[in-house]
């Protein structure tokens, strides 16, 4: 095959970028598939790392082999789509997807994708969630004996649910979300202005505004989603609104572990004082799992919008490029109704 069939000529001349967009796309881009190959790296390796509470350290440069592999082939993909200006958007040619941009069809079926794992999940959690007796039904039941650990399923809802203020990191990052879907397509509504109806500086300082804000409602959601899980927090007295001074203690400090199989809640104490044991492995592993996939999906959607921002900065945005705003914005929307489903499935119910 001849070197432009992959792209390479006097208008392409590097596979690093930047491009001449008005010759057509460059397809000789690997770095996506070498950034895929370092994720696989990565996730392999840390679930390497971590296992049911036992940790094998001898697998953690591996982990910063991936995370190395994700950020040089980031930066070089980035470089290329610098110079998109969308002259040159590939439309499909055959059916069914005739003269659909291309890209767009790519994050579909990229989400349809997604739509298959977290469907995996949810079913998973519904099979184990009515398929093993809940520990409070054990514990009314009576049939347990203390000192002995039994099987049974806790949803981490008995104790996020237990008061607002509990539920209240969850219930903030779900307002958090639904405002940051509301911000993309605002950037995205003044990416899309035709020229000439609004001053391009106008334009700029909106599009990144918007997509700055966006950023921040990610970091928001991945902050609150560790003070849950890891850190907890302090509720000063306030007296006029009637608030005691206490702590908010963290999911960890709770002990709700996935390799925990001795848990104890202040509930399960009867009235002789004997107290149960449960073996919450199953329970703890499919919050944890569920919320946390959801929990990297925002976190790769924090990555994307570091870029779209400092692109949109650039005042790289026009009306013709506003589409790679557009393709993220599917994405986004779509980590945004994943959580309105985890959300009262883990957390209210």
């Amino acid at each position: 095959m001849s070197d432009d069939y992959y792209g390479h000529d006097e208008d392409h001349p590097s596979p690093w970028g930047p491009h001449d967009w008005d010759h057509g796309a460059p397809h000789n881009s690997w770095f996506p598939v070498i950034m895929a190959i370092g994720i696989g790296i990565f996730l392999l390796m840390f679930a390497r790392v971590f296992s049911f509470g036992e940790y094998d350290f001898s697998y953690l440069p591996m982990v910063f082999v991936g995370l190395a592999v994700v950020a040089a082939a980031m930066i070089v993909w980035w470089r290329q789509d610098m110079s998109f200006d969308g002259t040159y958007e590939p439309r499909s040619s055959g059916a069914p997807f005739k003269s659909i941009q291309i890209r767009k069809v790519g994050t579909w079926v990229f989400l349809m994708s997604e739509m298959m794992i977290f469907t995996a999940l949810f079913s998973t959690y519904m099979r184990y969630r009515f398929g093993i007796p809940r520990c409070d039904t054990v514990f009314e039941s009576g049939d347990w004996v203390e000192g002995t650990a039994v099987t049974c399923f806790e949803p981490a809802s008995h104790l996020i649910a237990s008061s607002w203020w509990h539920i209240a990191p969850g219930a903030t990052n779900t307002f958090a979300l639904i405002i940051s879907s509301f911000t993309i397509v605002q950037a995205l509504r003044w990416a899309h202005k035709p020229e000439g109806s609004v001053d391009e500086e106008v334009r700029r300082k909106r599009i990144y505004r918007y997509l700055g804000a966006t950023w921040c409602l990610a970091a928001l959601f991945l902050t609150l989603k560790m003070i849950e899980w890891f850190i907890g927090f302090h509720v000063p007295e306030i007296g006029f609104l009637g608030l005691q001074e206490h702590e908010i203690p963290s999911l960890y400090s709770e002990g709700y572990l996935i390799n925990n199989d001795h848990y104890q809640h202040h509930d399960y104490i009867d009235e002789t004082g004997a107290h149960m044991m449960a073996n919450i492995r199953v329970s703890a592993t499919m919050f944890y799992v569920t919320t946390g996939t959801h929990g990297f999906h925002v976190l790769g959607g924090l990555v994307g919008l570091t870029y779209l921002t400092y692109k949109a900065w650039t005042g790289a945005y026009t009306p013709q490029s506003a589409v790679s705003i557009e393709y993220f914005g599917l994405y986004w929307h779509f980590v945004d109704l994943i959580w309105v489903l985890v959300f009262p499935f883990f957390y209210l119910y």
